[in-house]
């Protein structure tokens, strides 16, 4: 298996000391966030892309998404994982526990959201009624049973523009509106990678609650930095399960 994962907040530590640096690629839309990590997990193949840039300086309406994606197109993978820090809405969503959503709603605006731009050619209409309706996503709710992880298997991603939190009159909003968790990079990440037919699916780490949902007075960047360390120990299980059990 051939898997790229596009890791943003907190998911560096996924990546084992030793891993090959590739080199800087151009795409015809420009660099994407940082050369691409390589390293093999027994028979398989891995690429990490830091989201965010190796440094994590680019914010989340600056990725360059389009390059970030056809660079990932160009490397043929089986598969594609996209691993986002999120705040919980939902009150099963909380610190240090993982979702695998299986819907999401886009509020980002003045992204480059489409590799369609007006070529000339005829504009294909993708369909996106299942933003993560493929093998892979099966692949890793399966795995996340066999690991037995603490996890919800479905649920709405809300995609905001950041970089600044949401206020919580907006998480309101959002829950009605049918949200889950909230986090500000699965779009265009996963229109861009229905465009060019890649089987990529998202597994969100919770890593606070969202605005108006924690505790009073709680600390939201303490409470982030103590719930990476436990959800990525668990997107840790998942791939070595997911990876032993292929």
């Amino acid at each position: 298996m051939r898997l790229v994962i596009i890791g943003g907040t907190g998911a560096l530590v996924l990546v084992p000391a030793g891993s090959r640096t590739g080199d800087s690629s151009q795409t015809p839309y420009g660099s994407p966030s940082a050369p691409f990590l390589h390293w093999r997990h027994g028979e398989h193949e891995l690429y990490f892309l830091a989201r965010h840039g190796l440094e994590a300086s680019i914010p989340p309406h600056r990725v360059n998404y389009r390059a970030n994606i056809w660079a990932v197109h160009e490397l043929a993978p089986d598969a594609v994982l996209g691993i986002n820090a999120v705040g919980g809405i939902h009150p099963a969503a909380a610190p240090g526990e993982l979702l695998l959503p299986d819907q999401l709603i886009d509020y980002t605006w003045g992204r480059e959201h489409s590799f369609e731009a007006g070529s000339g050619r005829p504009v294909r209409h993708v369909e996106f009624t299942r933003p993560f309706d493929g093998p892979f996503r099966t692949q890793l709710v399966q795995a996340v049973e066999r690991a037995d992880i603490s996890r919800l298997c479905a649920g709405c991603y809300g995609a905001t523009q950041g970089p600044r939190l949401e206020t919580a009159a907006e998480i309101d909003r959002l829950e009605r509106d049918g949200c889950d968790v909230v986090g500000m990079t699965g779009m265009p990440e996963a229109g861009l990678a229905r465009e060019l037919q890649l089987d990529y699916a998202v597994c969100a780490v919770v890593v606070n609650y969202a605005a108006g949902r924690h505790p009073e007075n709680a600390d939201i960047h303490a409470q982030i930095e103590q719930s990476i360390a436990a959800g990525m120990a668990r997107v840790e299980q998942l791939l070595d399960n997911l990876l032993g059990g292929r």
